[in-house]
């Protein structure tokens, strides 16, 4: 009873329809739906029986609670009106792949435990890897490689273990930094992801080993202070072990200069990790490229997030290693059920060594359908667009009076303020928001206030960007009536 009630065949062929529909018909009627979920605080609990159900029950009572429950309670992320920290974008061949994955329902922990998982995700990471214009040495066929994460915050940590485990020769943080000769320190800037810090924690390095160093009035890293720093803590007897640089930081888009930055790392045999999650996607495009992946030559791991820009849907995090064997190294346990003469023959790679979980989803297959169904062309395309809509909204707001840039665009993110002030930068957030037509974010660009517009979504065109800007200034208009 139970295995046909969790999997018939002729049931699911009916009810997978009727779901394909029912997103199909929420994709054509999302532009006509609130961008910001209107729902006050416990609403959505207070709609759900209090016990889960002892029977089972339809698809369409369940439809109709996701209509009448969930859908009010949904900020809808894929809305073209969506403008609000970075897109999370996703496709019909993304969600094709992420059915098929769900479907397979395989473990990719090991080469062993579903061979084809493992060298699609290998293989499609060259193919990316080439698309993007990275350096031969993040290749699987040179001494690194890449592996797909969950995200970027996996990401830095993985690569933040590796270079601890390399600079203390397999000796973890676990006796108290202060008892060690040398203490690891950890630098990023200021502006850098809060990822950096999280995981600088969680690999028991500690919050106080980390120097947030400042940036520019561009909001890129001074270099000029980041080697002060290296320089005092190991004339000081600590460690510099780890650099992470920010290529598209979230607050404007900023570029840290990764040359710059990897003369300092040079000097102290540290990991220079780069974090271009956001921005990475932009790589595709050669006449973008080279801002984007300036020093990567000389960086120990680049990451970039395909679920943010690149039309796959999270989560999808693609991390590259110059030597997979640091990575391996600080990540790979083998207890005796997993031994297998494929991973002890050395020939096959063994994710599970490459990330933290033992067990892994064949995310892969996702980003391989989508790179072969929309094509690395139309993806540039989608790409270059937004940025075009970028660098002409950014001229709207040139040419109204009330308005400032706070910065340059950088891509696709446009940072502007009111004239008059954060006060009423930030009201006027707050009314746009609420209007239901578009969704921004804000932050914090050279101590100023900053409405972020940040342009990426699947179904985003000109007209929803335009219709963005009319929304601002038609609220820009009533606040300004509120005050006189």
């Amino acid at each position: 009873m139970i295995a046909t009630q969790a999997f018939d065949p002729e049931t699911f062929r009916r009810e997978a329809r009727e779901i394909i529909d029912w997103i199909a018909d929420y994709w054509q009627t999302l532009v006509n739906k609130p961008v910001l979920s209107q729902v006050d605080p416990g609403w959505v609990r207070a709609q759900l029986p209090m016990l889960a159900p002892e029977q089972p029950e339809s698809l369409q009572a369940v439809l109709a609670d996701m209509d009448r429950v969930i859908m009010p309670g949904l900020t809808h992320w894929q809305h073209p009106g969506f403008f609000a920290y970075f897109p999370a974008n996703t496709s019909g061949p993304s969600i094709y792949g992420e059915l098929l994955t769900a479907g397979l329902g395989v473990q990719g922990m090991l080469w062993a435990t579903s061979p084809a998982c493992t060298e699609l995700e290998t293989h499609v990471l060259d193919w990316l890897q080439q698309l993007l214009g990275l350096p031969a040495r993040f290749a699987s066929t040179a001494t690194g490689g890449g592996v797909i994460q969950d995200s970027a915050s996996s990401g830095v940590l993985c690569a933040l273990i590796a270079a601890r485990e390399r600079a203390t020769a397999q000796q973890s943080n676990a006796s108290g930094l202060h008892q060690r000769e040398q203490p690891l320190v950890a630098y990023t800037s200021t502006d850098a992801h809060s990822s950096v810090e999280k995981a600088v924690a969680i690999a028991g390095i500690g919050r106080d080993w980390i120097r947030k160093i400042p940036t520019n009035t561009r909001g890129e890293m001074d270099t000029t202070a980041l080697a002060a720093a290296m320089r005092g803590d190991a004339d000081s007897g600590n460690r510099p072990f780890f650099v992470a640089a920010t290529v598209g930081t979230t607050s404007c888009g900023a570029f840290d200069p990764v040359l710059e930055i990897a003369t300092c790392t040079r000097l102290h045999n540290a990991w220079l990790h780069i974090d271009a999650a956001w921005a990475g996607a932009a790589a595709i495009c050669p006449e973008l490229r080279q801002a984007i992946v300036a020093g990567a030559e000389c960086a120990d791991s680049w990451g970039f997030n395909p679920h943010k820009w690149l039309l796959v849907n999270f989560d999808c995090h693609t991390l590259w290693v110059a030597d997979r064997g640091a990575l391996t190294r600080a990540l790979s346990v083998k207890p005796e059920y997993l031994h297998n003469p494929a991973s002890q023959s050395g020939a096959v790679i063994d994710y599970s060594d490459w990330q933290v979980p033992l067990g892994r989803r064949f995310r892969a297959l996702k980003l391989w359908m989508t790179l072969r169904m929309i094509g690395a062309h139309a993806l540039r395309q989608h790409i270059l667009q937004h940025v075009a809509l970028a660098a002409e909204f950014a001229g709207w707001v040139r040419a109204d009076p009330r308005f400032e840039l706070l910065c340059e665009p950088s891509l696709s993110l446009v940072c502007f303020a009111l004239r008059a002030g954060d006060k009423a930068s930030a009201e006027l957030l707050y009314s746009v928001n609420q209007s239901g037509v578009l969704f921004c974010s804000h932050a914090k660009v050279s101590g100023r206030y900053a409405i972020r517009l940040a342009i990426g979504g699947t179904l985003t065109q000109k007209v929803h960007v335009a219709s963005a800007w009319q929304a601002l200034i038609t609220c820009a208009d009533a606040l300004e009536k509120s005050q006189s």
